[in-house]
């Protein structure tokens, strides 16, 4: 019997393997190798140019980096991006996964006009938004209108007031379909009989919210929240496209840096260098988050 049991394991091993061979080599091809590559590179001063060789300058790239109060512009800038933008967008895609979530007449219409952003290609959207912005644009012009003539129009992207808010308002519009879609499976998976056993005792919408809505969507949440946050840190062509990281580097980003010394200033074992510290960061905190968001599961 003890022999069967473990003929059984070993061929239910051999079968998981099979089916993660194709991801392994995937992560492996596209992630790992390029990241090692990368740690590489970074210990080098190689540059795109081939007729100037690399050659090993040691920890130089890293001291340079925290030396490059650039970087650390873009770092507070991406920062800054994400503490605003992960919360409001969360809260804005459990808001509209409710909403949707409804079985009202005209759901499914809803559902797909507020995903629709999501599909659109960034570069499409930055444009017409940057139309948006415009001084002579529609928001602009909407605004001079509920003035009454009393509006002085606002040059959003080249305003350094008004830029990175610009540019967050239209990543959440953009990105908030997504998580909505999270959410709403979540929400689908809730059973009723929990809801129709607070209504019996009494529980109004807003406790039912508190008390069942919130505490059986934790996990959904988790994984809303850490993915919404390594898509901000990720920030790059809506600046690219907007404001190329201005005005006076208002809203220069860390990928924006990047691209700039890898492949406009090609120095590519510099970009290595910030790559492989900003990967870290952005790994630090998605495991912070995990932890912390984990334990809140386990207290309540």
């Amino acid at each position: 019997m003890a022999k069967h049991v473990s003929t059984d394991k070993r061929r239910g091993f051999k079968h998981a393997l099979i089916f993660l061979i194709p991801g392994l080599a995937l992560l492996i091809t596209f992630m790992i190798v390029p990241f090692a590559s990368a740690f590489i590179i970074s210990f080098t001063n190689m540059r795109l140019i081939a007729r100037i060789p690399a050659r090993f300058i040691g920890f130089d790239n890293y001291i340079r980096m925290f030396q490059d109060d650039v970087f650390g512009r873009s770092l507070l800038n991406i920062f800054y991006f994400v503490a605003v933008v992960v919360p409001i967008q969360t809260m804005f895609a459990l808001g509209l996964a409710i909403l949707v979530n409804k079985k009202i007449k005209g759901a499914t219409f809803f559902r797909t006009v507020y995903f629709l952003p999501t599909v659109t290609v960034m570069v499409v959207v930055s444009v017409i938004w940057s139309f948006l912005y415009h001084p002579e644009g529609l928001l602009n012009g909407f605004m001079n209108t509920i003035t009454l003539g009393n509006w002085t129009p606002i040059d959003f992207l080249n305003n350094k007031a008004w830029a990175f808010p610009a540019i967050m308002l239209m990543s959440i519009w953009q990105g908030v379909g997504f998580q909505m879609l999270i959410y709403l499976a979540g929400l689908q998976g809730i059973p009723e009989s929990l809801y129709e056993a607070a209504t019996i005792d009494g529980a109004n919408a807003r406790k039912q919210f508190l008390y069942i809505t919130l505490p059986q969507l934790r996990s959904t949440t988790t994984f809303v929240v850490i993915s919404t946050t390594i898509l901000a840190f990720r920030l790059f062509d809506q600046v690219y496209m907007m404001t190329g990281g201005g005005p006076e580097r208002a809203t220069y980003t860390v990928m924006l840096h990047i691209y700039t010394q890898g492949f406009v200033r090609q120095n590519v074992g510099y970009a290595s260098a910030l790559t492989v510290v900003f990967f870290l960061i952005v790994l630090g905190i998605s495991i912070t988050q995990r932890f912390i968001l984990k334990e809140e599961r386990e207290v309540a």
